[in-house]
């Protein structure tokens, strides 16, 4: 027997989605996006790019191998809420050490399933991102819609997920010393650098140039993150008084920051790229990369022309900006995220190119 709706979704155009609560039972109010990622839904779940938004999962199939202590992007998740379809609160994996609503519990995140997500996907996609309210059933809808029309998505999503203090993470013999930049920055991007030979410090988005320069870093790396990049302004004016001193990279915010910092506009897709498997064309080599995305905003390419960076990579599905350098500086930036495993190995390339200009610089 059926049990009966205790949850659901208003969307700011009235339409409703009726489905059953798990995590967190708060009222709460995001953007609605969507993730067509098959696996990972941890890493979405804790990847602070998600600020202040709500993901439906495209793949129906959520929680079936629960969350393990070691796969955390970031140590607190500040996503709004997730959508799901079908939701599994008896997880089989040796590895997981909590169900996926006990951890949305633990740090306030509604979730709600049993809707339709194919067709809450559609409606995005057709019409694009708009806000929601994941809310108790018996919600007064006019009430709700009251609430939808006056809400306005907050401008510090950056300065929320920062972190606070520098921290230091070391390699034996380190070949490189890199400062990156935390906007929103994801674990494994630490670890990929890491790997590399590269110890990393990591410093809050409004660290000032000098305080910067006084870590004495062979590179700079500019961090994913959430919102809009022109509520960015400090991290966009870091860039300008670095860049040409150092060689810098940078990856999905870091990328639109940078494109910023040298004259370019951006502007806000219809309903952003989000999951792994976007087609990217690489315009110097030719090769096609699958690469994993999550972001609201992109470069816009005529503004582009009038700069001194150039595109290298382009997305196939929309001909959107991917990449971008400037041979001079020895800066770059790409739209997607290498560390996340895409392809699954098409986009580790990226990182070692990182090192290759940190060797040129050293001896240059």
């Amino acid at each position: 027997m059926l049990k009966d709706y205790n949850r659901k979704l208003i969307l700011e155009d009235g339409k409703e989605y009726y489905g059953y609560g798990f995590g967190d039972e708060e009222t709460k109010i995001c953007e609605v996006v969507f993730n067509t990622s098959v696996v990972g839904y941890q890493e979405i779940l804790s990847d602070p790019s998600y600020t202040y938004q709500a993901v439906v999962m495209a793949y129906p199939l959520i929680g079936n191998y629960g969350m393990a202590e070691e796969d955390y992007e970031t140590k607190i998740p500040t996503i709004g809420a997730m959508i799901v379809r079908d939701y599994n609160d008896m997880p089989s994996n040796f590895r997981s050490a909590k169900t996926l609503s006990q951890v949305m519990k633990t740090y306030h995140i509604p979730g709600i399933y049993g809707l339709d997500t194919r067709a809450l996907v559609r409606r995005i996609r057709n019409n694009g991102s708009c806000l929601g309210m994941i809310t108790d059933i018996h919600t007064d809808t006019q009430n709700a819609m009251k609430q939808l029309r006056e809400y306005r998505v907050p401008k510090d999503a950056v300065p929320l997920v920062s972190r606070k203090e520098m921290q230091f993470y070391p390699v034996d013999n380190a070949a490189f010393h890199v400062v990156a930049v935390d906007c929103g920055m994801k674990e494994n991007i630490v670890r990929s650098l890491n790997r590399k030979g590269c110890s990393v410090t990591v410093v809050p988005f409004d660290t000032s140039k000098e305080a910067i320069e006084n870590l004495r870093p062979d590179g700079i790396f500019l961090s994913n993150g959430p919102g809009d990049p022109m509520d960015v302004q400090v991290v966009v004016s870091l860039i300008k008084e670095l860049k040409g001193k150092y060689p810098m990279f940078g990856i999905c915010l870091g990328h639109q920051m940078i494109s910023l910092a040298y004259g370019a506009k951006t502007y806000k897709l219809k309903f952003g790229h989000r999951g792994g498997n976007h087609p990217v064309k690489n315009r110097k080599t030719g090769k096609i990369e699958i690469t994993s995305q999550n972001h609201s905003y992109a470069v816009d390419t005529e503004s582009l022309k009038e700069t001194r960076l150039t595109a290298t990579h382009i997305n196939i599905l929309d001909n959107t900006i991917e990449g971008v350098e400037c041979l001079e500086d020895k800066v770059f930036s790409v739209q997607y995220h290498p560390e996340s495993a895409p392809g699954p190995q098409d986009s580790t390339y990226l990182f070692d190119r990182f090192i290759e200009l940190m060797k040129e610089e050293r001896h240059a």
